[in-house]
């Protein structure tokens, strides 16, 4: 109500109570002000949290956990290559001519690689002048070498064994049968080793496989190449767990799992289960241990999986937050601490990101700017020894990292504490003596990534094939997984290195099995030369 100041009464009493209704209208009014207000923050922090939320599943859909800016390098590229396939059409089109001034310079023509095999097929001309009829003579030749692909073939591979007898005293011998990867089987180490790794490290479904090789007029039913995978992944258990050993003897350790969708027979639908990679992975500091990729499966997440997983393991293991690894890192009853843990920059980092690509926050982008100045370190860095990294990271990155922390904390201190970019700080905060552990021992890592990077062909793969039979399937998941993966970071083809194992492991002494860990494997030198 408005006061009419030239009609005021002129009554005390009368100009009391007109006072004290003006009053409770006034109080009144601010309570309502001050609800709107509050009802004004939930919503803007819903807002936040819903574009925050949105941003992070069209990161899950559309691109890795990381930038925006890989997307749009991925987009560029792209249409470079589409520039470039418009103008090879429009050179095929146009008559040979040459190039003229001012037209796009073509790439230098690479020599073909060395290794690959050569077949000659000689254009020879008349013996005999088209002209006078005369003998000629070769002055030379001119070689064009041209890049062919031969599709995958199949061939039987005919084992036969004559039988000899002794004219005098009837002994009859025999050469005994070569190993089989599969007693009394039909396939080949090269085709298991080809079924093995177009499943585990292409994500060909088996069914795919088996429409592929239809083609070939070779009829291998899904169920076949089944039972062959699981008695692969049997016969190659004993390397499992020798790179298993390998990586847990590690001090320092990476750890991460993934979803896995399971059947579920029993319900009718399926459930979920967890892949867990463990990584060992020296080579960032100049580490001469072999880099070994070993994975587990659980039917669950529970806290008991990777503390069963990690039983034989002491050291550091860097995680991300996950309260199931909690418990590891507790000390014992006399005051020993087994795992020690060393937490990861780049968890730390994709909140923040989240909240950027959401609303563009200045603060979210100067946090990413921060984070991204100790990255920038640990680029120079990578390669060089323990101490020599320790060394700069005392130097440059501890004054960077004190300065992230009382930014934080004051940040902090002036945002809404149910807004994400609080939550983003807490988070830093809560895990930030882990978090800067790796300042001060140049064998840790700033991040996580080892074991990111080790689950990205099981999410490959989860896309393609859907689910896993059962929990079995999920543990021979695992099994090929450790092979194959271990086999990448050791620079070898997979395919190859299964193909000679496969051949070799039937007969081989169990008490050699090192001999074939893929970073002992003799034949794995050409391999990686023709990489």
């Amino acid at each position: 109500m408005v006061l009419d100041l030239a009609n005021l009464p002129d009554d005390a009493d009368a100009l009391r109570r007109l006072v004290i209704q003006q009053n409770a209208a006034f109080v009144a009014a601010q309570a309502e002000l001050a609800a709107s207000r509050a009802e004004l923050t939930t919503t803007r922090l819903e807002i936040e949290k819903l574009k925050v939320a949105l941003a992070r599943l069209r990161r899950l859909e559309f691109g890795r956990s990381s930038e925006k800016l890989d997307r749009a390098i991925a987009q560029l590229e792209l249409q470079l290559e589409e520039v470039e396939a418009a103008e090879g059409t429009r050179l095929a089109q146009a008559p040979p001519t040459v190039a003229k001034a001012g037209e796009r310079a073509r790439p230098i023509r690479r020599p073909l690689p060395e290794h690959l095999p050569r077949e000659d097929v000689v254009h020879a001309p008349a013996c005999v002048c088209p002209n006078c009829g005369g003998a000629m003579r070769k002055l030379g030749e001119d070689v064009t070498e041209v890049l062919e692909y031969v599709p995958a073939r199949f061939k039987v591979v005919r084992h036969v064994r004559p039988k000899l007898s002794c004219r005098a005293c009837e002994t009859v011998v025999q050469a005994p049968m070569p190993g089989l990867p599969i007693e009394r089987g039909r396939p080949g180490p090269g085709l298991l080793a080809h079924v093995l790794v177009g499943k585990y490290a292409d994500h060909l479904p088996l069914y795919r496989q088996s429409e592929i090789y239809a083609r070939e007029g070779v009829d291998l039913d899904r169920s076949t190449l089944a039972d062959w995978v699981g008695r692969a992944a049997w016969l190659l258990d004993p390397l499992v767990a020798a790179i298993g050993r390998a990586a847990m003897s590690a001090v320092t350790l990476h750890a991460d799992d993934t979803p896995v969708p399971v059947l579920d027979p029993g319900r009718g639908k399926t459930k979920t289960g967890r892949l867990w990679a463990y990584v060992r992975d020296e080579r960032p500091h100049g580490g001469a241990a072999p880099a070994a990729a070993f994975y587990r499966y659980s039917p669950d997440r529970k806290g008991e999986r990777p503390r069963e997983h990690l039983k034989d393991f002491s050291g550091f293991l860097h995680a991300d937050g996950y309260a199931g690894f909690d418990g590891l890192y507790a000390p014992a009853p006399d005051g020993t601490v087994r795992i020690v843990e060393v937490a990861c920059w780049a968890h730390a980092r994709r909140k923040f990101h989240d909240v950027f690509q959401a609303n563009a926050s200045p603060i979210a982008k100067e946090a990413l700017d921060r984070i991204g100045a100790l990255y920038a370190i640990e680029a120079e860095i990578r390669g060089r020894s323990p101490g020599e990294r320790r060394g700069v990271r005392q130097a440059r990155a501890g004054p960077l990292l004190a300065d992230l922390r009382t930014w934080f904390e004051t940040t902090t201190a002036k945002l809404s504490a149910k807004g994400e970019l609080a939550q983003a700080m807490r988070y830093a905060l809560v895990r930030w003596d882990a978090l800067v552990r790796y300042h001060d021992d140049g064998r840790l890592e700033i991040d996580n990534n080892a074991a990111e990077r080790a689950l990205r062909a099981v999410a490959l793969g989860r896309k393609n094939y859907l689910f896993a039979g059962s929990d079995a399937g999920g543990e021979r998941a695992a099994a090929i997984y450790s092979l194959t993966q271990t086999a990448k970071l050791n620079g070898l083809d997979p395919e190859a290195y299964l193909r000679d194992v496969l051949a070799k492991i039937a007969d081989h002494p169990i008490n050699r099995i090192g001999e074939l860990l893929p970073w002992n494997w003799r034949d794995g030198v050409e391999h990686r030369a023709a990489a």
